[in-house]
């Protein structure tokens, strides 16, 4: 196989939204942290939102792991969906997201009482070599549709890296 075409774990990002800045924002910091190990950053709304949230105040928390460490953490969430995903979890992109009912269905993750039981969203992004003329500031480029991920590739590298089954 072309090494050009191999499909590779870019991130793995992990979100938490709390709706408002208060007691439900650190708590769901205080997990991220626990799960993730990294430092944690606190998202802001962009613009005020019909739900009565202003501009700029604090909504939810969030973190980005890459390489060895966000592939190690995929594994364990995706034992806590007991590897099963559904095929609606996939994007045009090749990217897929799914979601945590409860953090504590994550192996090695104990039972905080301080912070009750919350869920999170687990964002997974993949990517080819070459993927950075798209990204790159000084002439960026197109990538080929040759190039892009589908849905039914990313499907089997996740299929064949992690085990997972589809639903």
């Amino acid at each position: 196989m072309n090494p050009m075409r191999e499909i590779r774990l870019e991130k793995v990002t992990l979100n938490m939204g709390a709706g408002e800045a208060g007691p439900q924002l650190e708590k769901s910091q205080k997990i991220l942290e626990k799960v993730s190990g990294k430092k944690i950053v606190v998202t802001r709304a962009h613009k005020r939102s019909t739900f009565g949230v202003a501009k700029k105040r604090p909504i939810g928390a969030m973190t980005t792991l890459r390489n060895e460490p966000a592939r190690q953490l995929l594994e364990n969430l995706l034992k806590g969906v007991e590897n099963t995903l559904s095929k609606n979890c996939f994007d045009k992109n090749g990217n897929f997201s799914f979601g945590i009912k409860e953090y504590i269905h994550i192996p090695g993750t104990k039972y905080d009482p301080d912070v009750g039981i919350l869920g999170l969203d687990v964002a997974v992004t993949l990517k080819r070599p070459g993927y950075r003329v798209k990204l790159r500031r000084i002439r960026p480029a197109k990538l080929g549709h040759k190039h892009r991920i589908t849905p039914e590739e990313s499907m089997e590298w996740v299929k064949k890296e992690f085990a997972v089954k589809f639903e």
